[in-house]
Order: C-alpha cells, then structure tokens, then sequence
C-alpha cells in the first residue's frame, strides 16, 4: 500500500483517480474541467488528482502541439489549483524540469517512453512527491518493477505504476490483463490508463489516432482484474482536442465509466 495526496491507495482502498485534460491549451478549460471532475468524483466518494500537462514533448511530428512549456505552463497549473482546491499531477520530461513541477504538482509522472530513465525517475522520487510511471509500451509487466526500484533506492516508496498497453506490431497496442496480476503479485500499486490504452500510434498521418469506443471496456475489465487506480484523459470536446483527442473521454462519457469501474469494484470486493 502506497500513500498519496494523503490517501492510502493498494488493495481494499478506494479507487485513486487520475483523469484530466492531455495538455493546457486553455486556463480557463483546465479550470472548468478540474471543477467537473472535482465534482463528480466527490458524489462518488472517491479520491481524485488533477492530470494536465504543460509539455507533451514526445509528440509524433515535431509540428504537433506541445503546450505552453515549463514556466508558463506552471503558474497557470499553479492558479488552478489554488482555485479549486485538486490535486494535481504532470509530467516531467527531464530532471531540469523536477524541481519546478514539484514546486506545483503533487505528483510527478514518468511519461511511458523515458519509464527508464534512472536520473529522471531518482530525481522526482527524490522530491518526496508521490510518483507515476507509466509502463513503456515495450517494457514487459515483470521489468517494470526496476523502474519501480529506482525509486525506493533513493527512497521514495509512495510509487504507483501505470500499464497503458503494448505494441502490438505498428501502429497497434494491446492490453494484457495479466499484467495486470503480474505488477500486484510483484508488489507493485498498479494503475490502468484506460484512454491511451486505446491509441493507435502514429495512425494518424504524423499524428496518433485511437478508438474511443473501446475506453469503457477496458476500464471495466481492468477492474474486473483489480487495479488500485484509474487514469483517463477527458476533455470537453475530444474530437476538437489538440492532443490525443481520438482517445479522450467527455466528462459525462467520464463519470458513466466511472459509475461502471466502481460498480465492478465493490461486486468484487475490491474495495472497503
């Protein structure tokens, strides 16, 4: 069992939830989507941070947007949530970017393809904020657990470990649910990605694509499964989004898969 934001997260807790826009393109629709999920996580009493990204720096063509950038990109995430009283959780790119975002988020995440990175990891882990990894789409669910220990070695075991599917051949992912069992059985706090789980990478003419459609089956078999958390990206109009909106979740989509993943959780007893 792991600790953040001050909530226990591991088996038999409450379902920890990640879910916001993939990167600032406005303040103001990153504060209107921060208060609807602050809200609809509230009514179903479960806990909940604030994802949003300042940079998205390894987008598919260098022409994509990536966000308003570090010092920016901050102080807006900083206004947002001293608004709404969220926690917040980003992404950092490179240990300059650390100490900064920690100054800000209360959780720092390792996007999936610099998952094993040991300066990038030791460097968040050692700000004492809780840490997301996403597991790379080419890292088996047994080695995820050395990214993991990068970061108890200095430390630092508030560690959640995010699956968010596999390559599949090109532009193609696939999700495993054993791997699922298999990063608990390790003693991993183990997290599903439902919307980038959907992507189709680089599908998309130099950007990716994805299948939405399939976001809410995937939740709920991975809660049939037993995660400790759930992340999804939801943004008001996804098919306007500027990032990785094929795969993104309206808050009303959102809270409806919410209502499910839980639901399967207590039919389970997966949860207290």
């Amino acid at each position: 069992m792991i600790q953040l934001c001050g909530h226990s997260v591991g088996p038999n807790q409450p379902l920890f939830v990640l879910a916001g826009p993939d990167v600032i393109e406005s303040e103001e629709m990153v504060r209107r989507l921060a208060r609807q999920l602050t809200s609809i996580c509230g009514r179903l009493n479960t806990p909940f941070a604030l994802k949003c990204s300042f940079d998205k720096a390894n987008r598919t063509s260098g022409k994509s947007y990536r966000g308003p950038g570090l010092v920016e990109g901050l102080a807006i995430l900083r206004r947002i949530k001293k608004d709404t009283g969220a926690f917040l959780l980003t992404d950092v790119h490179e240990a300059a970017q650390v100490g900064p975002a920690a100054e800000v988020a209360d959780l720092l995440q390792i996007p999936a393809f610099l998952s094993r990175q040991t300066d990038l990891i030791q460097a968040a882990a050692r700000t004492g904020r809780g840490i997301n990894i996403k597991k790379g789409q080419f890292i088996s669910p047994r080695d995820i657990i050395h990214s993991a220990e990068k970061a108890f070695a200095v430390g630092n075991p508030n560690v959640l470990v995010t699956e968010r599917g596999a390559c599949f051949g090109y532009n193609n992912l696939v999700v495993d649910m054993r791997g699922l069992l298999l990063m608990r059985e390790a003693g991993l706090s183990v997290c599903f990605d439902a919307t980038h789980s959907v992507q189709l990478p680089a599908a998309g003419a130099g950007e990716t694509a994805g299948e939405r459609k399939f976001v809410p089956l995937l939740a709920r078999a991975a809660a049939a499964s037993g995660i400790d958390a759930l992340f999804a990206e939801v943004h008001e109009e996804p098919d306007r989004a500027l990032c990785d909106g094929p795969c993104a979740l309206t808050p009303e989509m959102f809270e409806a898969m919410l209502v499910d993943v839980l639901a399967i959780r207590r039919a389970l007893h997966h949860q207290a």
